[in-house]
């Protein structure tokens, strides 16, 4: 049994995520072929590229959500710093916990106080807090997220009734408050309106000091913006995706070395 050094401390750390080799299947259908790539601590990396090119299927690898499709099949590893998250003798709650996700359309519990919606991740994952403990960390987690002092009077009021961005600020807290290692983003602001967008944006750059940040983006100019480097990922004439290049996103944008990612940074595919 792996020793998973990631798991030793509740302190909110970043960690390095490594994919080694994956390849991944829906079925008899493979929509990944060994990809490869180091996503560093403390920074945030976008993975860019055209609809179908296995971008959201590689995210999913990153906290076993891909084995929860029954057709799915993986191959590789995924290391949290040094450790592979799908040894076998590594439980899934314990990955969930130190990887976590935001998804493309909001989803908190729409009936739940925004305070319980907030600790609900705590239950979940079999953790105990209470009193003063649990009022700090609602705070702690809704300012982290950019959510406080819009909420902070009526901490009682149903997760449902919140905004779009709201709701999507409310799922980033929810997440931060079991202390993750990694978070990730499936293109988390493509329901939203502009100004929700450049708010979520902000809470992104403000996370990257204490998260590691791993999003899916369509959108370049929010991956100009908010990434330290980034990873096109390309799936031609039917092959399995993969990824084409990465590395700083300054350079992926100004001189890539691949012809196709200048032109699909640029808007001439995709």
């Amino acid at each position: 049994m792996s020793t998973f050094s990631a798991f030793d401390t509740d302190l909110q750390a970043p960690a390095t995520l490594t994919a080694v080799d994956i390849s991944c299947w829906f079925g008899d259908h493979k929509v990944l072929e060994k990809v490869n790539l180091t996503m560093e601590a403390g920074k945030v990396t976008a993975l860019i590229g055209p609809s179908g090119c296995g971008k959201s299927t590689f995210l999913r690898t990153l906290n076993r959500m891909h084995e929860l499709v029954p057709s799915a099949a993986l191959a590789g590893e995924v290391r949290l710093n040094e450790d592979d998250i799908y040894d076998d003798g590594i439980k899934i709650t314990d990955v969930r916990r130190q990887v976590g996700m935001v998804f493309q359309k909001p989803n908190p519990f729409p009936a739940m106080s925004i305070r319980d919606n907030v600790l609900s991740g705590l239950t979940l994952t079999g953790r105990k807090i209470s009193g003063s403990g649990a009022d700090d960390l609602v705070e702690e987690t809704l300012a982290k997220s950019g959510l406080w002092t819009e909420v902070k009077d009526r901490l009682r009021n149903a997760g449902g009734s919140l905004s779009g961005g709201q709701q999507q600020r409310l799922c980033i807290a929810r997440s931060l408050a079991v202390r993750p290692s990694v978070l990730l983003m499936d293109e988390p602001c493509s329901a939203l309106d502009p100004t929700s967008t450049r708010r979520i944006e902000q809470t992104i750059q403000e996370l990257s000091t204490e998260v590691t940040i791993v999003i899916v983006t369509h959108n370049m100019q929010q991956a100009q913006r908010v990434s330290d480097d980034c990873a096109f990922f390309l799936a031609e004439a039917g092959t399995p995706g993969g990824i084409v290049e990465a590395g700083p996103t300054e350079l992926m944008f100004s001189v890539p070395q691949d012809p196709r990612t200048l032109d699909y940074v640029h808007g001439r595919f995709g």
